[in-house]
């Protein structure tokens, strides 16, 4: 069982990704036969992603979104559009491979991977894998939502499945969620870490009218009043308090899967909202891990462009996105395919007898 006192030193045991690498991916880059950075982002991605794989030619066939499935006790607060209940059927629709996700996915090349990390029933939907900790979370205003031993289940297990894919030889790996009322949990847990107001950040999630909006604005609220006093000697120490006050199994389980990218050496595709607080939770709790996270789409939710923002990464896509499932994660993927053909096959300056732009920043 995972401690989290080892938990936090294993960041001792992850270098970062190959920068000379990095370099030679760059300027494979600036000798095609188009202006320098012309790809803007679309570079750099390729460029990352060289050098976490430690090679100049990254393969990017092999690839698989990571969904982790989880029910929030904090719905019984009135805080969703939708009963709990449908957590449930949308898994089992992952796992008949009929949800949007997988429908999205087959088009991008992908896999999905659905998991059943804290979904609240018994039953466990064919075609996803258990990995259930707890039947959903504790309703946070009532009780810390999970328990110290609870959360570093769930990241043992996010991390294992990293390794799990590793071993099987996926090249890059994208991250989603699925769980009613997982917009409330996110939202709470960026408000404490950042101690910030609610009225900033907390949006529609899957489509509120203004009364439940509202009644989300003030759980939120109630949250960093009920917790937000507390004090901790660091930054980890603090994150990993405010993730079992309020957090998710489902956050918990992707943040393990971060930082199981960056011990195996995968680029992590970040989604939206949910997977963004989880990727800033393993930055925090291993900063490197930070170095192995590819950033997609901006997202609708408020709290994801102020997460990438603190991350320190741009997202490749403005879509207005909030749709969920690692469907965010999955749209990035064709167009990485596009730029890869470009890189692997553009003709360039030397073949034309062309002189190659010159870079002065």
């Amino acid at each position: 069982m995972l401690e989290k006192e080892k938990l936090f030193h294993m960041a001792d045991e992850v270098s970062a990704p190959d920068q000379e690498v990095y370099d030679r991916v760059r300027k494979r880059w600036d000798g095609l036969m188009k202006p320098i950075d012309g790809l803007g982002g679309f570079e750099e991605t390729i460029c990352r992603i060289g050098a976490i794989r430690g090679t100049e030619h990254p393969a990017l066939k092999q690839r698989r979104v990571l969904i982790f499935c989880a029910d929030n006790g904090i719905v019984r607060e009135g805080v969703t559009q939708s009963d709990p209940e449908v957590t449930l059927l949308v898994a089992r629709r992952l796992g008949e491979g009929m949800s949007t996700a997988n429908i999205m996915a087959r088009r991008a090349g992908c896999r999905c991977v659905p998991v059943d990390i804290g979904i609240d029933c018994d039953e466990v939907p064919k075609g996803v894998l258990d990995r259930k900790v707890r039947r959903g979370t504790r309703d946070f205003l009532e009780e810390p939502a999970l328990t110290e031993k609870e959360v570093l289940l769930a990241i043992e297990r996010g991390m294992d499945l990293a390794g799990q894919l590793a071993k099987e030889g996926v090249d890059l790996i994208a991250t989603g969620e699925m769980g009613i009322g997982n917009t409330t949990t996110s939202t709470a847990l960026l408000c404490l870490l950042l101690g910030e107001p609610a009225e900033g950040y907390v949006g529609r999630g899957a489509g509120l009218d203004d009364a439940r909006l509202a009644r989300k604005k003030d759980v939120v609220r109630k949250a960093v009043e009920l917790y937000g006093a507390e004090q901790y000697e660091d930054g980890k120490t603090a994150a990993f308090a405010r993730l079992c006050q309020v957090g998710g199994l489902d956050i918990a389980a992707l943040t393990g899967a971060y930082l199981g990218g960056a011990l195996y050496r995968i680029p992590m595709v970040i989604d939206g909202v949910i997977s963004g607080i989880a990727a800033y939770l393993a930055a925090t709790f291993w900063p490197v891990s930070r170095e192995y996270m590819i950033p997609s789409h901006s997202g609708r939710e408020p709290g994801q462009r102020r997460l990438l923002e603190l991350l320190g990464l741009r997202p490749l896509i403005n879509g207005d996105m909030a749709l969920g499932e690692g469907t965010g994660a999955i749209m990035l993927l064709p167009l990485l395919d596009v730029a890869m053909e470009l890189y692997e096959s553009g003709g360039t300056f030397e073949q034309g007898g062309l002189k190659e732009y010159e870079r002065y920043t």
